[in-house]
């Protein structure tokens, strides 16, 4: 399990403190009102939703502000192809607290976590801008079991450098 960080201004531009922390049973409630809040009811209808459905969560992270759940993310295993990886997201952040660099915050937690635990690397759904900066790039060759613009399939190589191939739930 991962360490909980404190992060400062020093390590992302947050003008308060936040604390990143691994997910606990008793924030279920409050994650999933943070990310309906988010991304409403039609999330259900992604395909990004429809693996997260079938597959196990390695790890979920929460970001901390005043001794409250502000923000959340997990990552989720699968395989593509045949190769064990883990998956991001979703990724939410209370409105009031968006841009204050907590979303970032919770994205390295994810990273440091992977590189850990031995991860092949880690595939999302997401904007290249902003997942670019983490290391994230473009995947060509990796089919998700929905509809996925491919311009948006990103992959951090871990320890393997390139994956193809369906992807599944593990």
């Amino acid at each position: 399990m991962a360490e909980p960080r404190t992060l400062t201004p020093d390590d992302a531009p947050l003008s308060r403190a936040a604390d990143v922390r691994a997910e606990q049973p008793g924030d279920a409630a409050t994650v999933e009102r943070i990310v309906l809040q988010a991304f409403g009811p039609g999330r259900f209808a992604k395909t990004a939703e429809r693996l997260r459905e079938g597959a196990a969560v390695e790890v979920g992270f929460v970001a901390c502000m005043d001794g409250r759940v502000i923000g959340s993310v997990r990552l989720w295993r699968v395989r593509v192809g045949e190769t064990p990886s883990l998956f991001l997201g979703p990724i939410a952040v209370e409105r009031s607290e968006r841009s204050e660099g907590v979303g970032a915050a919770m994205v390295q937690a994810c990273i440091d976590h992977a590189r850990t635990s031995g991860a092949a690397g880690i595939l999302l759904v997401g904007d290249a801008p902003y997942f670019g900066r983490f290391g994230f790039a473009r995947i060509g060759g990796v089919n998700m079991p929905g509809p996925v613009d491919p311009a948006r399939l990103l992959w951090l190589p871990i320890g393997v450098e390139a994956v193809a191939g369906s992807v599944s739930s593990a």
